[in-house]
């Protein structure tokens, strides 16, 4: 408990609480931080103007970062016939139908997302109440319902991930591993900010983008001056 007071007051004074930052000021501050034994996620949390008890208004999509997260993938494919072997052969960590949605039945969740071909989704459903909560529901819109598993599988192998906005209107995505280079990081919050930016609902009002913060897991919240960047 001493060393982690004594690690907090290190990072302390590392960084004004009140001021802004650009997003590469905050990183460098990330990386300053006392280090620890694991490599640490870097993480946006990007604060929207949407009213979410408007049902045009949420905001949900992809991107596939340039730089990926650093976390390695573990893909579930859920297809049939000849769409097994494919899912393997692009680097599936597993395949299988109705065996596999039994085995996620009975509490199995070794995987960080799914891939299902739509002739599966009438028993992907029945997982609903298993895999919605953890935000592993497959969806046409986010590519994890598709034909073409390849491809999916390659992309999410590659580092694409999904946002969407939470119940109060934020999005919080994890944007890399401390250990990246600072302008990798960089790169991949301006994609994450560029695709949050191409799904701006038509009907929101005001300003979109309200505030942005960047943080490590064990590491302070910095604030990033949204001044200049380009709402698109």
């Amino acid at each position: 408990m001493t060393r982690e007071t004594k690690r907090f007051r290190e990072i302390a004074k590392l960084f004004d609480p009140v001021r802004k930052y650009s997003v590469k000021d905050a990183i460098e501050i990330l990386k300053k931080c006392p280090p620890l034994r694991f490599d640490q996620s870097v993480e946006v949390s990007l604060q929207t103007g949407i009213d979410t008890r408007k049902s045009d208004q949420q905001v949900r999509g992809t991107v596939s970062l340039p730089n990926g997260t650093g976390k390695k993938m573990a893909v579930l494919v859920l297809a049939r016939g000849e769409k097994l072997k494919e899912a393997l052969d692009a680097g599936a960590d597993y395949a299988g139908a109705d065996e596999l949605v039994e085995k996620i039945k009975n509490g199995w969740l070794e995987f960080d997302a799914i891939v299902a071909t739509p002739d599966m989704m009438r028993e992907v459903g029945k997982l609903g109440k298993v895999l919605g909560p953890r935000g592993l529901m497959p969806t046409p819109k986010a590519g994890t319902v598709t034909m073409d598993v390849a491809k999916a599988v390659a992309e999410l192998k590659g580092g694409k991930i999904e946002f969407k906005v939470d119940k109060t209107g934020a999005i919080h995505c994890m944007v890399g591993k401390l250990s990246f280079p600072t302008e990798s990081l960089e790169q991949n919050v301006d994609a994450l900010l560029s695709a949050v930016n191409r799904n701006k609902p038509s009907s929101a009002k005001g300003r979109y983008l309200v505030s942005l913060s960047l943080s490590s897991t064990m590491g302070p919240g910095l604030s990033v001056d949204l001044a200049g960047m380009s709402e698109g």
